[in-house]
């Protein structure tokens, strides 16, 4: 299932059998003793609105990656629970709003603790649902973790502003609230967990009720963790529906975009999707806070540690089997190191175990759909139509069953078209560039601006890159790969990426509305600018 999208609305076409009536197929559910742990069954209902519901006549069924074995099915949200949903949220909203914001801290702490305490069984979940490697799926919890702990301290430091009045017996005060309505929550299947993570938990502390549509192909991701977060809600007397789940395909997605009742659309995912949902958002004067696509670079430069660039650049590259929005897909390296550089990253991606992801070792998992081994075979062939050569990989690994593919490095223009689109898989396009000014060009060069780094000795080098003629780019890095962001920086991107942040730095103030008020204490009316009306 994959969203298309026609003028502002999305619709959905169906190429696979995530949805279904029929419950024949034989499930592997019992064959994973977390999945239990976490309050999962072999049928799942997939609304919550302060409790669980679930009505229709469709289900999704979730696969695993590794084997392309069905392991649960989740009951499908209808439009009239999602209308629940959003009429139990304005039934709560009022007293969240109102709950201080350091009591909302409060709650929030509690929802990182439960989070941490059932560590190891949510990351093994998203290894199993969405493919990524165990250490992978691990740290995808720890986001939201940490994201709690950084939001439990900004509970005390939502600060205003006292600005001087020009008008004696006058004070300017800002101040800021919730918002208006609630906010709509978008997440992909890539990170199931942490990007909801990073919204809900500022979301909350600044006293919002959210609602959360994952993805159709992660839904026990979703399942499971609005399970922890509700937990804590109601064992605080709060209501649930303060952080609502619904499930289900564009209709869904379509409802939750159109509705004027939600006054903030987080939404990650494509470039063509996240156009289209501005553009619906903006239609109805609502904000939209979007993390789209990458196609993100690495320059190394003829000065750059080799074997440092060259662990960054496979755990960049090949880490979620090139299904990171940050992961690298283009490698400029400057001409004097190109080939030592190459034979280097080629001995390393020999040595990269591909296998099960739930396997500690395993550094290459499967892609995350049959349909994602269909786009990287599309793009290898593309990329030798237009004069790639591949050095490495090139295929998929059909003999393993499941999606696996081989990590790949193909040497190509910069200018290639398919150099300009973004793969979702571990395709590394190398090139090789005379001067640094011609590297950040490159670089530049797509239309998408999330991630960008350097390998360099040189401070000259580095000021130069992350300076305001560099690197076009939300996150700029210097002798480190492209992902691995931490959450106390604000994350997002430029251009097509969208030019959303989210977690740390002022990425909070998206979910607030501001106010400036103007406070006369005194029995006089003097008027800004010294306009005299009359008086």
């Amino acid at each position: 299932v994959r969203y298309s999208l026609c003028t502002t609305h999305l619709s959905l076409v169906n190429f696979s059998p995530f949805f279904s009536k029929a419950m024949a197929t034989e499930l592997t559910f019992k064959t994973y003793d977390f999945l239990q742990q976490l309050g999962l069954a072999e049928e799942n209902q997939g609304t919550y609105n302060g409790a669980w519901t679930g009505n229709g006549s469709e289900f999704l069924t979730s696969f695993n990656p590794a084997t392309g074995k069905p392991i649960a099915r989740v009951r499908v949200s209808t439009i009239a629970e999602f209308e629940e949903c959003v009429k139990a949220m304005d039934a709560a909203k009022r007293s969240w709003n109102e709950t201080p914001a350091p009591k909302r801290g409060e709650i929030v702490r509690q929802i990182g603790n439960a989070v941490r305490a059932n560590l190891m069984p949510l990351g093994q979940l998203i290894s199993l649902e969405m493919g990524k490697i165990l250490a992978e799926g691990i740290g995808e919890v720890q986001e939201i973790v940490d994201m709690c702990d950084y939001a439990v301290g900004l509970s005390r430091m939502i600060n205003g502003q006292v600005i001087p009045s020009e008008r004696p017996g006058h004070v300017i005060l800002e101040q800021w609230h919730p918002l208006h309505g609630h906010v709509g929550v978008i997440t992909a299947f890539n990170f199931p967990m942490a990007v909801y993570g990073w919204n809900a938990s500022l979301s909350l502390i600044c006293g919002n009720c959210s609602m959360w549509k994952g993805s159709e192909t992660t839904p026990l991701c979703s399942i499971a963790l609005q399970r922890i977060i509700s937990d804590v809600l109601v064992a605080n007397g709060v209501s649930g529906a303060v952080c609502s789940l619904v499930t289900g395909g564009a209709d869904i997605g379509r409802a939750l975009v159109d509705d004027r009742r939600i006054a903030l659309v987080s939404f990650t995912g494509s470039c063509a999707v996240g156009r289209q949902v501005a553009v619906a958002v903006a239609s109805r004067f609502g904000k939209s806070l979007l993390e789209l696509g990458g196609n993100n670079a690495v320059v190394v430069c003829d000065d750059a540690n080799l074997d440092l660039a060259v662990r960054g650049i496979v755990f960049g590259a090949v880490g979620t089997a090139g299904q990171r929005c940050t992961t690298i897909r283009r490698l400029f390296v400057h001409k004097g190191v190109h080939q030592a550089l190459i034979d280097k990253l080629l001995a390393a991606y020999k040595s990269v175990p591909v296998g099960d992801p739930l396997i500690p070792g395993t550094l290459l998992g499967p892609l995350h759909t049959a349909s994602a081994v269909k786009g990287y075979e599309k793009a290898i062939a593309a990329a030798k139509e237009q004069g790639g050569q591949v050095l490495c990989g090139g295929e998929a690994l059909t003999s393993r069953g499941g999606n696996y593919v081989a990590p790949t490095i193909i040497r190509i223009r910069h200018d290639a078209a398919i150099v300009q689109h973004e793969t979702f898989a571990p395709i590394l396009y190398v090139m090789q560039f005379s001067s640094l000014e011609e590297a950040i060009e490159w670089n530049n060069e797509v239309p998408q601006g999330l991630s960008s780094s350097v390998f360099t000795e040189s401070m000259k080098n580095t000021w130069r890159f992350v300076g305001p003629s560099g690197a076009v780019s939300g996150l700029v890095n210097v002798n480190m790969g492209t992902s691995g962001a931490e959450i106390g920086g604000a994350f997002g991107g430029e251009k097509e990426t969208g030019g959303g942040r989210e977690a740390g730095s002022d990425s909070w103030k998206q979910y607030m509305r501001r106010t400036t008020s103007a406070i006369n204490y005194t029995d006089s009316l003097p008027l800004a600018q010294g306009i005299n009306f009359g008086s």
